[in-house]
């Protein structure tokens, strides 16, 4: 037994030395404080994040393992060029391995900006319903945001690649998260191929409809058979299309002015959850928050506090890493902003509630500078005009960021205890 397991220390020893040449450069920018690009450990109780590594570890050094990562937002989240920065530097480390893309949205059909690294296209009418929407009659599910049609004409393509010259994501098992208003067979979704549909398998337990294909394909079309003479509702939260691979796949999971609360307030968030069971939590959750006046810390902790518990119920043992909201700025006038001092409350709440769950902090806030340094990374063409939002090549670097924290703490934690 001993034998056995100083081979696997040396097998992982040899690959975390290879794995130094994935870290990403990042280029000389005087406005961040680099000795905060970790990931730190409040509590000092790193085991739920070390046991994730064990993972990672046991992925390359076995070739075993499905790990799921969900990086749960708002609008730094839906618009997808901040976490698919993350998923593409980390499908680098999958290696020989072709894992699944992860959840997806139709958020066209929606109305509303859509990630561009997938398309969406759409027939028919279509009604929104979303977590920060007050009286409506329509649950919400897992990304905070749901559609719903009862047209018969009403369908939905959906192309993982946009570059013909990067085909990188394909499945040939497609889950469609959603379900009939009424619960009754009144209408149910088909695929669409070649010249025939595809009849799907449902789920009953996380209403999910499981699609299987004959190959492997990187898009789909799907419609929507109404079986009564008068048009019944269904409703849609979301896809993931897979495979069955070893590997890493990062799941976004965001919807623009997303609060906690919101996400507690999306009635099938945990049944759906049970589709990912995440065996890590990237929570950046918190900007909008923050943005009010009457912010209150305990509030905001209780809240992130019920979420997780949520999250604990699917997935017991899931690794947190929490990232502080970044610096921001109110708009007071047409041409005049304030600092949000909230930024100073929102980062000591994060490190207490890592503590309190045995978590890890990405501290964004300090990292960019603190207080009032939204407005040197605008200026350097990094945040956008409105001091909340980063540029593409704003999110782009803090992509590289976050992924160079996670990789070198993995790379030199001496506290993993490595297992057989």
């Amino acid at each position: 037994m001993k034998k056995l397991l100083f081979i696997f220390i040396l097998v992982v020893a040899v690959y975390q030395l290879s794995a130094k040449e994935f870290l990403r450069e990042i280029p000389l920018i005087t406005e961040i404080d680099d000795s905060y690009n970790r990931i730190q450990i409040p509590g000092g109780d790193s085991s739920r994040i070390n046991a994730f590594f064990q993972k990672i570890d046991s992925l390359f050094a076995f070739g075993t393992g499905k790990i799921n990562i969900m990086h749960i937002g708002g609008s730094h989240v839906q618009a997808d060029f901040f976490t698919n920065r993350i998923r593409r530097n980390l499908d680098e480390l999958n290696k020989d391995f072709k894992p699944s893309r992860g959840y997806i949205f139709p958020f066209s059909i929606a109305k509303t900006n859509n990630p561009v690294n997938y398309t969406v296209r759409y027939t028919g009418n279509w009604q929104t319903v979303r977590s920060v929407d007050k009286n409506r009659e329509i649950p919400i599910g897992l990304g905070g945001v749901s559609v719903y049609t009862n047209d018969p004409n009403a369908e939905i393509t959906v192309c993982l690649n946009t570059d013909i010259f990067d085909y990188r994501w394909d499945f040939d098992i497609l889950k469609l998260i959603g379900y009939p208003k009424n619960d009754d067979s009144g209408v149910e979704p088909l695929l669409k191929y070649n010249s025939t549909y595809l009849k799907p398998i449902l789920d009953k337990d996380t209403k999910t409809y499981h699609f299987s294909l004959p190959k492997l394909m990187d898009s789909f079309t799907i419609c929507f058979k109404q079986n009564d003479y008068i048009p019944q509702t269904f409703i849609l939260d979301g896809f993931i299309p897979q495979k069955d691979e070893e590997g890493i796949v990062y799941h976004s999971i965001g919807v623009n002015g997303a609060t906690v609360r919101s996400f507690l307030e999306s009635e099938n968030f945990e049944d759906e959850l049970k589709l990912i069971r995440p065996d890590m939590v990237v929570f950046n959750i918190g900007i909008n928050d923050a943005f009010g006046n009457n912010f209150n810390e305990e509030s905001f902790i209780a809240n992130y506090t019920m979420l997780i518990h949520e999250i604990e119920r699917v997935s017991p043992g899931c690794a947190f890493i929490f990232i502080t909201n970044n610096d921001s700025f109110r708009k007071i006038s047409r041409r005049r902003y304030a600092v949000n001092r909230n930024g100073l409350i929102t980062q000591k709440a994060f490190y207490r509630l890592a503590k309190q769950h045995k978590g890890g902090v990405w501290d964004l806030f300090a990292l960019m500078g603190g207080l009032g340094s939204m407005q040197k990374w605008e200026k350097k063409g990094l945040a956008k005009t409105d001091k909340v939002h980063f540029t593409k090549e704003g999110y782009t670097l803090l992509g590289d960021l976050l992924y160079n924290a996670l990789i070198n703490y993995y790379l030199y934690n001496d506290e993993i205890d490595f297992q057989l």
